[in-house]
């Protein structure tokens, strides 16, 4: 997990940012994937039935990455 940096926030805005959060829009990310084909072959179909909460919670967990930007 990382932060913004504060005193560069400051600098360029005049203000300090709360809570700042960062996403990657899901269709750069899907075409993303789609390009890599050992990624491709092991995308799963969404799946438009109901599940429970846990199962949920547990697709979500192993589905995450730590992503490094330098």
């Amino acid at each position: 997990m990382t932060t913004l940096n504060q005193k560069a926030a400051i600098a360029t805005s005049g203000t300090l940012a709360q809570n700042v959060n960062y996403a990657v829009k899901s269709s750069y990310l899907l075409s993303f994937l789609e390009s890599l084909p050992e990624v491709a072959a092991k995308l799963k179909e969404p799946s438009a039935k109901e599940r429970k909460f846990e199962d949920v919670v547990k697709s979500a967990e192993q589905a995450t990455v730590l992503v490094l930007v330098y």
